[in-house]
């Protein structure tokens, strides 16, 4: 039950937005109410808007009724400028537009796209936007305009200040205003025009102000998201441009973002790196002050601290354990247009350089894989310090700028700091061309005593960059709560009285995030602390970024990885405490389904995870606790009668296909969906692109040449079991049509011993039952190690996730398991003569090959049979997770929703490697989709005469 008046808005808000958009349960706007920084407020209500009339309809009753307003795109920021305990505004699926004129000089986004996707589509037109965010591959336009978010090139000449061309923004009244539009500033002139004229006098009398004037330049010189952007009063004389600049970095306090236009900036291709070691953080320092007046892109600054966070890692070069205890190093990239360019680039920033006095020869490199390996070092110096620290406390990153001849002093004086205050762990990293230093240390605000530490530290910090130093004490991570009760102090009572100023003309009522930015109480980033209680060891590490989010398929549905782990936390902090049971049991009850029974478990929140948490696990190990004595006794009856569970599966699908064929395929899905519902959703979804049954059973292989060489090929329980759709024109089995392929290629094919009841183990695994699962695996190891000679053939496998448990799996090292797709891609091509199609592929990356790192391997096969390949841009995981596709349709369903958007015309089948995937995708593009190794085995032809094969049809039992 909703207090008043929240009861009344939420009423309200139903008349035009539908109920699924309206989150009030407790787990969901505890999960939603989440972001990347360590406060936690818990909205009362979560209201999820898709059209700019929404969100004015959402503000006016949210005026009547004074209810304060919270906008949030990704839920990236640190500062806790995105959580509230009102009214919590998300933006849905609708707010994705991007539009790019010809030429690519400008881009207009909608606030819902990442700043990733953005830079994708600019990037076949040699643009990009100006702003990069360590997180733009999660962070939203909306996010990174609002909070003037830049990063390790942009400096303060690229960030969305500088490169903003218009807005379209609503005001806390209501009022739409598109500024790039001139009969929309003609209406707000005559509707809003005494709004105007108190900006244009704000204005005047800042510039009239030589001293105040001069004050916010020099503040702007270097980076600084610290208040509001008051150069927009001394940069601008049109009322309008300095309202829009005002809206940049106001964190949602000054009006809502409905899209923005950008002037674009050049993304060179050609790149070099070099990473120098200096004897001390001085000398570095004095390094880049030499570097700034030269054309690099990018100088990251890493102290001996941070170095010592990665020595000894996977990838980390060996020197570093070497270094003395006050080294530190710059990572420099430059970027050139051309070739000729970038030379001439390096020679400059080479022969300045040459003037410090550095460890080892300084040079640059142009080998891609070589300046990856150096950038890995900066990019994992933040998870090194998450993953180390101990249960119960976050991962604070603050982010402070200097003035760029000072940096030196000002970095000793941090790493004091640390020591004195007992933050032993702490590093410094940071963009040093613009003595913006991030630092990073732990902390625990489970004790009066540890809050105390903490505050007593940032009055310590804060002190030291604003009276010491004059700098930013929030270079570019936004004010939020935690700089809020400091913003006075680093810009004097005469610049904040301006900030309050612009509060007051543009939220008189103070609805807008309020709290944030500005904040008379001088203790609020102490209040509302977010307790990281342990909850499991697979993911107790977690620093609820949200970088995961984007992968994964359920996020918008139900929760995404970082919600997850939020949920489950506040549950064994309730189970631990014994605190509100009534809470404890309403949550484990939504849990079941929006936590656990959604969860595809695809594992490619691992691949975004800083610190490598796979979310999938922990849903997994939940289900497994979930799992009775019945349940674990089925486990080891089906794991021990693999092949009569297989024909159990391949009856009923036989018996699915006779009533589709008799009944017709709309009534009979009818008739089945209406017995599920019927059920209780017990009984299965049958997809319209449901597989006919098949029985594979290996035949005796011709006689092959003497030097034919063996692969040992072995089909999945799937591909072993479940043949194409009835409505597919190929008749051909998987394993028939992979072997054919092999013998065109001049393989001889062998198969395992007992093969029809080998398995993987996947299926289980994905139940929670992971002894039962460990135990098929270790089974077919044995008979794939029997089969391959002691591992002299290689082992294929045709469906990616067996493909990638097994390699998981492996515990000799002599044996060699691949998937299909690499197979085909190492062994395969070069064995055979392709003739392209003409007609587009459609191609999809299964979770599993993306996590084998075969996506381009895969892409290479497809572009050997094809003049066109498409990979649909917003298609990740397609959520039908083994059987997901089955028991909860859904998930599938919304994790391809934009699928047939990006199906290009004339094309007539998709391809993929997991049959399963393969279902999902036919029923939801329209296109049958199937195995890659149908498209290569029509375009290709043998370079050597094949083995014939003779092959008759199978029964299916």
């Amino acid at each position: 039950m909703l207090p008043a008046p929240y009861d009344r808005l939420h009423a309200a808000l139903r008349e035009f937005m539908p109920d699924e958009r309206l989150v009030t349960d407790p787990l969901r706007t505890l999960a939603y109410g989440t972001d990347g920084s360590f406060y936690r407020l818990i909205p009362k209500i979560v209201a999820i808007v898709e059209a700019e009339g929404e969100v004015v309809r959402l503000l006016n009753l949210c005026r009547e009724l004074k209810t304060p307003v919270t906008f949030r795109a990704a839920g990236t920021s640190l500062s806790g400028q995105a959580v509230t305990d009102s009214v919590l505004v998300l933006l849905g699926d609708s707010w994705r537009g991007c539009t790019i004129p010809p030429g690519a000089a400008t881009v207009t986004l909608q606030p819902g796209v990442i700043g990733a996707e953005a830079n994708r589509k600019l990037a076949p037109f040699g643009r990009k936007i100006g702003p990069d965010p360590a997180s733009i591959a999660t962070a939203k336009i909306g996010g990174i305009a609002a909070n003037n978010a830049s990063g390790m090139c942009c400096g303060t000449a690229q960030n969305s200040y500088r490169t903003l061309a218009s807005m379209r923004l609503v005001l806390a009244d209501g009022t739409l205003l598109d500024t790039g539009d001139a009969a929309s500033r003609a209406a707000f002139a005559v509707s809003h025009g005494a709004l105007l004229s108190g900006l244009s006098d704000l204005a005047a009398r800042t510039r009239a102000d030589d001293k105040l004037a001069e004050r916010i330049r020099n503040k702007f010189r270097i980076k600084n998201t610290t208040g509001y952007s008051l150069n927009a009063l001394v940069d601008f004389e049109d009322p309008v441009e300095i309202l829009q600049h005002l809206m940049i970095g106001s964190e949602g306090t000054l009006g809502f973002l409905s899209e923005i236009t950008y002037n674009t900036v050049p993304e060179h291709a050609h790149k070099a790196n070099a990473l120098l070691m200096y004897p001390d953080i001085g000398e570095a320092c004095r390094a880049v002050a030499l570097m700034k007046p030269t054309p690099v892109s990018a100088v990251e600054l890493m102290d001996r601290a941070s170095l010592r966070s990665v020595e000894g890692k996977p990838g980390m070069p060996d020197f570093i354990g070497g270094l003395g205890p006050d080294a530190s190093a710059l990572l420099v990239e430059i970027r050139g247009e051309d070739a000729a360019a970038l030379d001439a680039t390096i020679a400059a920033v080479s022969a300045v350089i040459a003037n410090t006095r550095t460890l080892f020869p300084p040079t640059f490199t142009t080998d891609a894989k070589l300046g990856e390996s150096y950038w890995k070092i900066r990019k994992g110096l933040f998870p090194a310090v998450g993953a180390m620290r101990k249960v119960g406390t976050t991962v604070i990153i603050e982010d402070v700028a200097y003035p760029l001849d000072r940096l030196a002093e000002a970095t000793v004086e941090l790493q004091a700091m640390f020591l004195k205050f007992g933050y032993t762990e702490a590093i410094i990293f940071g963009h040093a061309l613009e003595g913006n230093l991030h630092f990073v240390f732990t902390q625990a605000f489970d004790t009066d005593e540890e809050v105390d530490r903490y505050r007593r530290f940032m009055d310590a910090v804060c002190d030291q960059v604003v009276r010491k130093y004059d700098g930013s004490l929030k270079a570019e991570h936004g004010t939020g709560r935690n700089m809020a009760p400091f913003v006075e102090m680093e810009w004097g009572p005469q610049a904040y009285g301006l900030m309050k100023e612009i509060k007051a003309l543009l939220d008189p009522q103070g609805l807008l995030n309020p709290g944030v930015i500005l904040n008379d109480d001088p203790e609020a980033h102490l209040k509302n602390l977010k307790a990281m209680p342990a909850a499991h060891p697979l993911v107790d590490t977690c620093i609820e970024c949200g970088f995961c989010e984007p992968t994964c398929p359920s996020h918008k549905m139900t929760l995404s990885p970082r919600q997850r782990i939020v949920g489950w936390r506040e549950i064994s902090r309730l189970e631990a405490t014994g605190a509100d049971a009534a809470r404890l049991s309403a949550l484990h009850d939504a849990y079941d389904y929006q936590g656990i029974d959604t969860c595809a478990a695809c594992g490619l929140c691992s691949t975004a995870c800083p610190v490598g948490i796979e979310t999938g696990l922990l849903i997994k190990a939940l289900r497994g606790d979930r799992r009775g004595a019945v349940a674990q006794g089925f486990g080891n009856y089906v794991a021990d009668h693999t092949a009569g569970a297989l024909s159990v599966a391949r009856a009923g699908l036989k018996l699915a296909d006779l009533a589709k064929r008799t009944l017709g395929n709309d009534t009979a899905n009818s008739l089945f969906e209406g017995l599920r519902n019927v059920t209780g959703q017990r009984l299965p979804h049958l997809p319209r692109a449901l597989p006919t049954p098949t029985n594979f059973t290996p035949l005796p292989q011709a006689k092959a040449s003497a030097d034919a060489p063996t692969v040992v090929y072995v089909p999945s329980c799937t591909s072993r079991s479940m043949g194409p759709a009835a409505n597919d024109p190929e008749k051909t089995p998987l394993p028939v049509k992979v072997e054919a392929l092999f013998q065109k290629a001049g393989y001889r094919v062998a198969y395992p011993e007992q093969l029809a009841s080998l398995c993987c183990g996947m299926p289980l695994e994905s139940k929670g039952l992971a002894a039962q699962a460990d135990a098929k695996a270790e089974e077919m190891v044995r008979a794939i190690w029997a089969a391959s000679a002691n591992g002299t053939a290689p082992v294929v496998l045709d469906t990616s996730p067996c493909s990638f448990r097994l390699k998981k799996h492996l515990k000799d090292a002599g044996l060699q398991v691949l998937d299909l797709v690499e197979f085909i891609h190492d062994h395969l091509l070069e064995r055979l003569t392709f003739t392209k199609q003409t007609e587009p592929v459609v191609l999809h990356l299964t979770c599993s090959t993306r996590r084998m790192g075969l996506d381009a391997k895969m892409k290479a096969v497809a572009a050997a049979c094809a003049t066109q390949v498409v990979v649909p841009e917003d298609v990740g995981c397609c959520g039908f997770a083994g059987d997901k596709g089955f028991t909860t349709p859904e998930l599938n369903a919304h994790a391809l929703r934009h699928l047939s958007k990006d199906i290009p015309a004339g094309a007539k089948a998709g391809y993929s490697n997991s049959r399963t995937c393969e279902i999902g995708l036919s029923d939801h593009s329209g296109l049958p989709y199937r195995s890659i190794v149908y498209l290569v085995d029509a375009c290709s032809t043998p370079k050597a005469p094949a083995t014939a094969s003779t092959r008759a049809s199978e029964p299916a039992f």
